[in-house]
Order: structure tokens, then sequence, then C-alpha cells
């Protein structure tokens, strides 16, 4: 632990040394209370080694990713992470784009690409919905597919999803799944630039085609939320939010099989082209190719396919979400004001212009677990939010709060303009499994006033408030910190899980 010191009441600082080949220092953000979860992984994991067996935890990770070539500045991670596919979950890494050695790991990226969330307003009070909340939660819950294995209801031949990869939320507005103004508030406007679909295999393709517009299942979920407290009236107002208690739609989800599978392809594709280029890892999990060699680009190609698919994939619930609503208060989604406030990715990589050393460079900025947060007047966020920065949703665990932050300077000259995605997982799958009643789970959600609708009972144990991190916690220790601030509170009253 000698490599491992505090900087500051938020965060450490990884030197290098703690593993060999560290090219940068690693620093990740926690606060007292969140430091206990993160350095008892790594005691567990120490425990687990001297035994012949174990896991990386993510304090080592986030070293192994400071070993990779072209990586800019250092391997930081934020208050929600924990051990992760190569890459810790709450991992960021920036890599130089013009650096021939510099490279893109699918692990970086994950399994879920373009995993987000997308919150919807509504003219709608917690009051307003009052005895029709069973209602409305059902009504959700029959309109939006759920579930491992689910299917869509959204009709997709091979050609048009060709189209989705491509163009992303464009096909959803030409197909008629989104309004004009949803782009707006989506990073990216809803599509990632040069993304290809003919790097997406025919098995990728074949597992996203009936999967459109499906929640699927994990910590996937849609929830109906109510505004619990303001913390910038000025800022919320600026994206509709008029006062405590107006209802709010937050859809969690990604490109489902279809994301699996590029990522799985890409890391078999990177195996052979690391031979080929001699590029060691300290980890296998950190699969990688150099950015500019054949493999790098089909990646990005595929993955921006991917991440268009997801967007088109959340569109798609936003438009089935409408209908639902507009069914159980006859109304029309216009006359709701159902319009989205923003969309943000949690798994993904993007080439952005950032500020190094007084120098501006093009970096290939990997985000896995973590949320872009650009600060107020950046070219890519909307006009309308130019003067309060980016929105940045944190979604929370089953049936506790989430929280919408915004992107600071702080943040832009820290972290690349990042911050945390959500409250990050304090126990495995499988612990969770062995130890909550999902009976339990269930009755404490009902206890709290929350209607809930699930496909699998069983598995909610896995998603259970216990399983997780405090998200209150990690938020606070973003705000603390300065990479992003608090702006509202969100409290659920109806949870729709697979």
């Amino acid at each position: 632990m000698s490599y491992v010191s505090r900087l500051d009441n938020t965060s450490y600082e990884i030197r290098p040394g703690f593993v060999d080949g560290m090219r940068v220092p690693g620093r990740f953000y926690v606060n007292p209370q969140l430091e206990k979860l993160v350095f008892g992984e790594l005691e567990l994991a120490c425990e687990r080694t001297s035994d012949g067996g174990g896991f990386l935890p993510a304090v080592k990770q986030i070293a192994n990713v400071a070993t990779l070539p072209g990586i800019v500045s250092g391997s930081l991670a934020m208050p929600d992470l924990h051990s992760g596919y190569g890459f810790a979950i709450g991992n960021v890494a920036a890599f130089d784009m013009d650096d021939p050695e510099a490279v893109v790991s699918p692990g970086g990226v994950g399994f879920d690409i373009n995993c987000g969330v997308r919150l919807l307003r509504t003219n709608l009070t917690e009051a307003d919905v009052g005895d029709k909340k069973e209602l409305l939660a059902q009504t959700l819950f029959d309109h939006i597919p759920v579930g491992v294995g689910s299917q869509g209801i959204i009709p997709t031949t091979s050609a048009s999803l060709c189209e989705a990869l491509e163009l992303g939320m464009d096909w959803s507005l030409r197909q008629g799944y989104a309004w004009p103004e949803d782009k707006e508030h989506c990073e990216e406007y809803g599509r990632m630039p040069g993304a290809d679909a003919s790097k997406v295999s025919a098995r990728a393709r074949k597992r996203g085609l009936p999967q459109l517009g499906t929640l699927g299942a994990g910590n996937h979920y849609a929830e109906i939320q109510v505004v619990d407290e303001i913390f910038d009236e000025t800022a919320a107002r600026k994206m509709g939010i008029d006062t405590v208690g107006q209802v709010v739609v937050m859809i969690h989800s990604g490109s489902r099989g279809l994301g699996h599978q590029v990522a799985t392809d890409a890391l078999q594709a990177m195996e052979s082209a690391m031979a080929r280029d001699k590029i060691t890892v300290n980890d296998r999990q950190l699969a990688c190719a150099r950015i500019s060699s054949p493999e790098g680009q089909d990646y990005l190609a595929s993955m921006a396919a991917a991440a268009n698919y997801a967007w088109v994939n959340r569109s798609s619930m936003t438009y089935l979400a409408r209908q639902a609503f507009a069914k159980v208060f006859n109304s029309t989604p216009y006359d709701l004001d159902m319009h989205v406030i923003y969309d943000v990715s949690h798994n993904i990589a993007k080439i952005e212009d950032h500020v190094v050393n007084g120098v501006r460079r093009k970096l290939l900025v990997h985000r896995k677990g973590a949320t872009r947060a650009f600060p107020p007047h950046h070219p890519m966020i909307p006009v309308d939010y130019q003067f309060i920065g980016q929105p940045v949703l944190v979604g929370g665990t089953m049936g506790t709060c989430s929280y919408l932050l915004l992107g600071t300077d702080t943040g832009m000259r820290e972290t690349f303009g990042s911050t945390c995605h959500g409250a990050g997982r304090a126990q495995s799958r499988a612990s969770a499994r062995r130890t909550l009643d999902y009976q339990t789970v269930l009755n404490n959600l009902k206890a709290k006033g929350i209607s809930i609708r699930v496909a699998s009972p069983k598995l909610v144990t896995e998603e259970a408030p216990e399983s997780y991190k405090d998200v209150t916690e990690v938020v606070d220790t973003c705000h603390e910190a300065g990479i992003s601030r608090k702006c509202l509170k969100l409290r659920p009253i109806a949870v729709i899980k697979g």
C-alpha cells in the first residue's frame, strides 16, 4: 500500500510501481465511507490470491490500465468503481490519437455498449398519478418488453436494422418513433459518426434483430419517478422542471445482445492483433489494438453502430412509454409534455478534444461505467443547456433515489469531462442471491409505496439496494470533488424490471 496515498478528502493516487509498467499514475475518487468498500475488495482479492485463486480488484485494474500504450495523464476511476472485465467499472482513460502506439480496448467500453440512461419529463405531479399509479405501472410493463431474451414489438427487418445501426436516432425519427427535438437532448445527437453496419458480424445482427425496443434484464429498468429535491432552481427550469413532486420517467438500457456480440468479436480479433504487433498487457482481459490498425478501426466502426442501436432502442422505449402514459391519462404525449430532458451514455469510447498540460489534443476517451459531463459553454451540449452545463443522469438502485447532476469546468480539467454513472455494486450477483430473499426485497419496496413489476421476481435480489453502494455517497463525492454538481434528486414511485 506504499504506492497508494490519499490526495484529499475525495481522492486517492496510485503511483507508478504499484504494478509493473505503469506509464501514468492512477487516481480514484472516494470519500471516507466509500473507501472501505474499495479497500475491502482489494483485501479480499489478496486473500484469494494467497489461496491460489481470485479476481483482480478495481485498484489493481486501474493501475493495469495505466500501463496501456498511448494513455494520457492518468487512469481515473469514479466513486462507483468496482471490479470489472479488464477495466474497472467506473474507469476513464484517454489515449492520444496522434500517437501511433496508442490503443483502443473493448474492455474500456464494456460488453453492453452505450448502456445509458434517458430521462423524460411530464407536466404531471405525484398527486395527478394518485390512484392511477398501479394502473400506470402495469400499462408501462405491458407496453415495454422486459426480461432475459425479451423480443421487441418494433417492426424491424435485416435491411432496416442495418439502417438503424448507421443512422441511429435519425432512423427513429424517420420511422416516427422519435420527436425531432429528442435528438437535441442526446449525446452525439443520437448518432455516432463512423458507424459501419458491415463491420457488425452476422451473429451480432441476428442477436439484435428481435430485441429492438426491449429493456432486457440485470440492472436495466424503467422507473416512474418524482422530483424529490431541487438543488439548482434556475438549471431545473431550463430543463422544464418547475416543482418538487413533478413526475419524470427514467429508462436505463443499452445495446442488448448485439452490443455484447460486437465486444466479443472484437476481443477475439484483437488477441491476434496483439501477437502481430507485439503488444503485451498485464491482464489478458485488456486485449487491445492500435487505434490506427485494421482491428482498431473495425472495432470503432462496429462499436459506433452498436451505440446507435442503443439510442434507437431507448428511443423505441420512449415511444412506448409515451403511448402508455397517453393511454392511462386519456391524453397525448405532447399534451403531457413528455419531452426528453437528456440521454447519457455509460459505456462508450469517443474521439474528443481536451486540453492536456496547456495543449489541445485529440483523444480517444474510454468511459466504462462513467458518464460524460461537459461544462457550460461546451460546443457539444444543447443550446438550451449552454449556461448550465451538460445534464448527467445517475441512476440509483431498485427502490432508491436517483440524481441529475451537471458538468463542471473542474471535471473537464481533471477527468476529461467525466463523472459517476450510478451506485456501483457492493457485492456480486452470486453473493446477493445467496444472502437475500427475493420476497423480502419485494415487500420492502411495497412498504416504501413503490409499485413494482418484474418479469423474473427471483432475480430482483441481484439488484436489491443492499447489493449496491449508497448512491447519495457516490453523488456527494463527485459534488465535493467538483467534477459534477447536484441539480435534482429523484424518488421512484414505480419500477419496471426484467
